[in-house]
């Protein structure tokens, strides 16, 4: 088997145990101290506050059920407890559940349905761990940012350690390849909170690479670049994973941080990778090839101006992924 991630021990929950049957329900993405979290018993209240208020129109911002109604989502729904919750940076939290449902699944990039008990809006976050994490320990990340938004102002001011909620997986943005499949490259645009589906895919691709190199097997991962953009390196999250990767798979993995706001100084471990300013239409045209996949998640106006560009670049559409977080 492939080695565990480095991070997974921050929020390791020894002896844990999972019980419970999630009924199926409505029909229907985007989102430091550890401590340790009690096992979960049971399924959890969340589940036992959806009613049909659950997919009431919120009065602040459009309803994320109703916006991802034609996105497909899997049946199973799973009861999901907190065992950790961290402070990513001065505006995001992050938060690792415990999941209750073996068959719950996911594939790199896509977001949960967020179910949380008393709350009568659901959420809608990416997911940034990998998919090697659920398979190893039952667990995946969110990182959330702080709005105004229900679910957002609930993770950041009442959530803790053993708060229950409830996941459904959804979404049509991911990086799912088959062993056989062809080698790609894959270029990763990100602005803001939308590096966290991203994240998920450059973990993944990050697992695919060990897998090769482990067992011969497996698919043959191309280069991945990322570009990332916001706006001063403490919004830039997850820097310490992302230059981990970078270091361990030099040859493969490679990184661009942009900042636009900068006010203070660049600490040194950071300043190869910085370049102060957006991200450039050159930047993105240097690595357009018949081999490279683009995946583009950020606002809305930043995913339109770049799918557009390499669409007059003559990218094929299909060879473009984005989603927009709101």
């Amino acid at each position: 088997t492939a080695p565990k991630l480095s991070w997974a021990s921050e929020f390791a929950v020894p002896g844990s145990t999972m019980v419970g049957v999630v009924p199926r329900l409505l029909r229907g993405p985007l989102g430091a101290i550890f401590t340790q979290a009690a096992p979960l018993r049971s399924v959890p209240s969340a589940l036992r506050h959806l009613t049909r208020s659950s997919v009431m129109k919120s009065e602040r911002r459009p309803d994320h059920l109703e916006r991802t109604a034609d996105v497909v989502r899997q049946e199973v729904v799973s009861a999901a407890k907190v065992c950790g919750v961290a402070s990513e940076s001065p505006s995001v939290k992050r938060l690792r559940l415990l999941i209750a449902d073996k068959d719950f699944s996911f594939k790199a990039g896509q977001w949960v349905d967020f179910f949380i008990p008393g709350v009568s809006v659901v959420g809608g976050f990416s997911i940034c761990s990998s998919p090697r994490l659920l398979e190893q320990e039952r667990m995946i990340e969110l990182a959330v940012k702080h709005t105004s938004h229900p679910p957002a102002l609930w993770i950041h001011n009442q959530c803790t350690l053993d708060s229950e909620v409830a996941v459904r997986v959804g979404g049509e943005f991911f990086f799912d390849p088959q062993p056989a499949d062809a080698s790609r490259n894959l270029v990763l645009i990100a602005g803001g909170v939308g590096i966290n589906p991203l994240l998920s895919i450059l973990r993944h691709a990050a697992d695919l690479l060990r897998g090769r190199a482990s067992t011969g097997r497996g698919y043959e991962m191309g280069t991945v670049r990322l570009l990332y953009s916001a706006k001063d390196t403490s919004e830039l999250l997850f820097k310490k994973n992302i230059l981990d990767l970078v270091n361990e798979f030099p040859e493969k993995i490679a990184c661009s941080l942009h900042v636009t706001k900068q006010t203070t100084q660049i600490t040194a471990d950071l300043r190869p990778y910085i370049t102060e300013g957006r991200i450039t239409q050159k930047e993105i045209r240097d690595h357009i090839s018949k081999e490279t996949l683009f995946y583009i998640c950020g606002p809305p106006p930043m995913t339109d101006f770049f799918s557009k560009e390499l669409e007059s670049s003559r990218v094929p559409r299909e060879h473009i992924c984005f989603e927009k977080w709101w």
